[in-house]
């Protein structure tokens, strides 16, 4: 795969054409990417708005829009996306019922160097403490800019869409809310969310267990799972590219009347303060290959998992 061809690198042509196609559509930004709208600005100079560095503001500069019937995507570093301004996420978008599509980028750990305030594993368990926010994860730059235009047409719908410079090797025909099954098996089900499918994919390798690839986690593909749990029974491993167990509240909602363990993995809580490589996060967190192996393989065995890495 062309390295240079990354899910931020195809939001700004996307977000180009839905321009030039909707004259509803506007991008809020807040110094980040900025370079990349230069020639949307020029034909759109009402529809691409930079306010600079004021994060609250890019948030309540795209509830305005909204409010007078724009659809706004809003855009930069998902730490200053729903992290420093989330009381502007929490009142003038939701209080205020208004509808906008939050994009992010540097996901948890993508820019190492960057430091500790440009990561952002809890984006998504923030976003879930509040009502009515659907969020797409997606795993391949083809997936992202499907995902991006399912959210920009979703009328004045809350959406949170969470880009990666990880991606996996080849994208799947997502469809912006079901989970699709990938592989099956009959003794557990894991649940490998956006970027995390192809180790997830080599860690199950030879292993009876049915894989669901999810990029819409939020609303939870309840369905999905429980269609899943009918033939491989009621295990499930979920894997998530941000804080681990964010989403075993909602498996477990959806097993409730079951009989069912849910194992979480992830980002772990603890700061690595050695920044290192994206690999050697994924590795401290035990998200690589080898790591999940182990963990499910445990988890499948009956044993306890400890997943506080």
């Amino acid at each position: 795969m062309d390295t240079t061809d990354t899910m931020r690198s195809r939001f700004a042509p996307t977000m180009t054409k839905l321009l030039d196609e909707d004259p509803l559509v506007a991008v809020v930004l807040a110094e980040i990417g900025v370079a990349e709208f230069e020639e949307a600005q020029r034909r759109h100079p009402l529809r691409v708005i930079n306010v600079g560095i004021r994060e609250q503001l890019l948030i309540g500069a795209g509830a305005g829009l909204a409010l007078t019937g724009m659809r706004p995507v809003i855009h930069t570093f998902a730490s200053f996306l729903v992290e420093r301004p989330f009381e502007q996420v929490k009142l003038d978008l939701g209080h205020q019922e208004a509808g906008a599509v939050l994009v992010s980028a540097a996901a948890s750990f993508d820019w190492p160097s960057g430091g500790f305030t440009h990561m952002s594993p809890g984006d998504v368990a923030l976003l879930d403490t509040l009502d009515g926010w659907a969020v797409q994860v997606p795993g391949h730059p083809d997936e992202a800019e499907t995902l991006l235009r399912h959210a920009v047409a979703a009328g004045d719908d809350k959406v949170y869409v969470r880009l990666s410079v990880q991606s996996n090797a080849r994208p799947l025909p997502v469809d912006g809310s079901r989970f699709l099954t990938v592989r099956e098996g009959r003794s557990g089900v894991v649940v490998a969310v956006g970027t995390t499918l192809d180790a997830v994919l080599a860690a199950t390798e030879g292993l009876d267990v049915t894989v669901l690839y999810a990029t819409t986690v939020r609303p939870f593909d309840t369905a999905g799972l429980r269609a899943a749990t009918e033939r491989a029974g009621t295990d499930v491993a979920l894997v998530e590219p941000y804080l681990a167990g964010t989403s075993t509240g909602a498996a477990n909602d959806a097993l409730s009347d079951l009989p069912h363990r849910v194992l979480g993995l992830g980002v772990g809580r603890r700061e690595l303060r050695r920044y290192g490589t994206v690999e050697e996060h994924i590795a401290a967190h035990g998200l690589d290959a080898g790591s999940l192996r182990g963990s499910i393989s445990a988890f499948l065995s009956g044993a306890r998992v400890p997943v506080d890495v």
